[in-house]
């Protein structure tokens, strides 16, 4: 077996549906599984992924373990030498399976790589290709700098805007919404960290991955579409909650040690209200009712 796709569902029936024909559509001549792990829907997905795709192995979780840990299970049983996290808000061209395998197999140092990926307006995901959420790096983009000043390397160190978007280059970070994985790389840095729900668990992967010493890689030969938000269409409290709790778990986790107390002080307290004003707006603000759903502007970035 080449490659284990792993998507976890939870109520996007009908977007999962739409990711799954993409993937069986694909025209590779690598061997793939798919293995779909639901955090126990109530849209009647299961039903429906069991009755239009047979060929799919499902994991029926009797509560919504989170992102991190549905991966995880799914892991636990993939047979592929590659795993590929891939959102179930996706849609894949057919040449995509095709085009990232052969890059990997050519690329024995890359431990992770990711495509291209585009929101349904055309724009870049900016998410695919990312530094890490350093306090330098978090400040530049939290504060606009990145936007005032996009073509300057120190202003864009998080989303790396000052890099052209159609050009191959090792990065940081990718995102979870399509990341293709080695399986030594997995073997030797382990899985998704449990102690993130839904958000910063990719980040936290990357960097792990990193500090393993293998390269990590963006390759644009590829695009596929992200209809971001899938999941957290209404933004409710625990969506908000959990986006800046992975925040703090990942500066704790990693840079914490390497600052001192007023800097990490500043950081915590950024973050809370960053949280309090993200909490006041959909509280006053309602959601715009569309047929596909939005980006939640919920990037892992403080």
């Amino acid at each position: 077996m080449d490659l284990s796709i792993l998507i976890v569902n939870y109520n996007t029936c009908q977007l999962t549906i739409d990711c799954l024909r993409s993937v069986f559509e694909s025209k590779t001549q690598y061997a793939f599984e798919v293995i779909v792990i639901d955090n126990n829907s109530h849209d009647g997905s299961v039903e429906t992924i069991q009755k239009e795709f047979p060929a799919v192995t499902l994991i029926a979780n009797k509560d919504n373990t989170g992102f991190a840990k549905a991966n995880n299970q799914g892991m636990a049983v993939a047979k592929g030498r590659y795993v590929l996290l891939l959102n179930s808000d996706t849609v894949i061209p057919k040449d995509t399976l095709q085009t990232m395998i052969a890059f990997m197999d050519e690329q024995p140092k890359v431990g992770a790589s990711g495509c291209k990926i585009i929101l349904p307006d055309g724009s870049l995901d900016k998410a695919c290709k990312r530094g890490f959420p350093t306090p330098s790096a978090s400040f530049y983009y939290a504060f606009g700098f990145s936007k005032l000043f996009p073509d300057n390397p120190r202003f864009n160190q998080y989303q790396l805007g000052h890099l052209d978007p159609d050009d191959e280059y090792p990065v940081d970070c990718l995102v979870g919404a399509f990341m293709l994985v080695r399986r030594e790389t997995l073997k030797q840095v382990g899985g998704l960290d449990e102690t993130f729900f839904m958000y910063g668990e990719d980040i936290d992967w990357c960097y792990r991955i990193k500090q393993a010493g293998w390269d990590i890689h963006y390759y644009p030969k590829t695009t596929i579409v992200h209809y971001k938000g899938g999941s957290a269409r209404r933004r409710p409290v625990r969506i908000i909650y959990e986006f800046h709790r992975a925040m703090i778990v990942f500066h704790r986790k990693h840079y914490r040690k390497k600052y001192n107390v007023l800097t990490n002080s500043f950081i915590y307290m950024g973050v809370g209200l960053k949280f309090t004003m993200a909490l006041m707006k959909s509280i006053l603000v309602k959601p715009k009712q569309d047929s596909k759903p939005k980006e939640t502007n919920m990037e892992v970035g403080m």
